[in-house]
């Protein structure tokens, strides 16, 4: 299933597959591999991207930093390091939309047209997804308003669960 509404596609899949200009990744602040997308994302894009990530030497929680995709469809990867969630009381939603805030600069300041975005903190993170998927909508509205460069963000859910959280923040949007 594929939503679109306007420059917003939502749909379920695996982020590896896309062809798109850059794929964000829900990394550690290591950027050396991990679980779940982080894992996924360096088995597809093959060696060469854990040796550029070791030469960054890291990225601190609601950063972003750029590598190429190597062996991915996409020609770029966006590593973002999301908030783990403690209950909300520590700045968790703050840092999460700092996350989609940094990529989404980092995607315009290199001209980038299309970015695709897992569910960033809400897998071993533990971040809420309903919650995460309010303010994954929310940042990128308020980014696309005006963006010269970037025409299209992807949200792709990893299942059903992802996919419906997706649906339903949007149509809070919506109606919002």
């Amino acid at each position: 299933m594929v939503e679109r509404r306007g420059r917003i596609v939502i749909l379920e899949g695996d982020i590896t597959r896309l062809d798109v200009d850059a794929i964000v990744n829900a990394a550690n602040s290591s950027l050396l591999g991990g679980g779940g997308v982080d894992g996924a994302i360096h088995r597809a894009a093959g060696p060469r991207l854990l040796e550029e990530c070791r030469a960054i030497g890291g990225c601190s929680p609601g950063d972003a930093k750029l590598t190429r995709g190597y062996d991915l469809p996409a020609r770029w990867v966006i590593h973002t390091v999301g908030p783990v969630w403690h209950g909300g009381g520590q700045g968790e939603d703050e840092t999460l939309a700092r996350c989609y805030r940094a990529s989404l600069s980092l995607a315009e300041s290199q001209g980038l047209r299309s970015v695709a975005f897992p569910a960033i903190s809400t897998g071993v993170y533990g971040f809420p997804l309903a919650r995460a998927c309010r303010i994954a909508l929310r940042e990128v509205d308020r980014f696309l308003e005006r963006a010269r460069h970037v025409e299209e963000v992807v949200f792709v859910a990893f299942g059903a669960d992802a996919l419906d959280a997706y649906l339903s923040a949007e149509r809070e949007r919506a109606l919002g």
